[in-house]
């Protein structure tokens, strides 16, 4: 059986949690999914759990304590992510919040989508490239 891919989600709205995990879930039982509701929180997470190693990270940009892009620098910085894909998760499409994910290392930015379909498209689209390439 192969092993199944790790899914860490980091936002602080619990809803867009519900509904990311609920696409992962219809997209396939081979990604395990787990949420940090900040990104202090996912931080303090990854640094204690040093066994935890995600294959996909999606980081909100608009978090209080800690927002998306200082998330972003901090989990560039720890090696042993170095070959998770991490990709920025917001309801913004500014032009600077996507040029500072881009210089800060994210691989990709995903504008959040209305609608649940679109967004498991887009999981959908994300999940099988990846996974092609490793």
């Amino acid at each position: 059986m192969k092993e199944s891919k790790k899914c860490l989600i980091i936002d602080d709205d619990l809803d867009d949690q519900e509904i990311f995990l609920m696409c992962v879930k219809k997209i396939s039982n081979e990604i395990n999914c787990i949420t940090a509701n900040d990104g202090v929180e996912a931080v303090s997470m990854l640094m204690s759990n040093t066994e935890y190693i995600p294959d996909y990270i999606f980081i909100d940009v608009n978090m209080p304590k800690l927002n998306g892009i200082d998330c972003l620098k901090i989990l560039k910085n720890i090696q042993r992510l170095k070959y998770a894909k991490i990709f920025m998760y917001s309801t913004t499409s500014e032009r600077t919040v996507l040029a500072k994910s881009k210089e800060f290392g994210a691989d990709d930015f995903i504008i959040k989508p209305s609608s649940t379909s679109e967004l498991k498209e887009k999981l959908s689209i994300i999940f099988e490239i990846v996974s092609e390439i490793k």
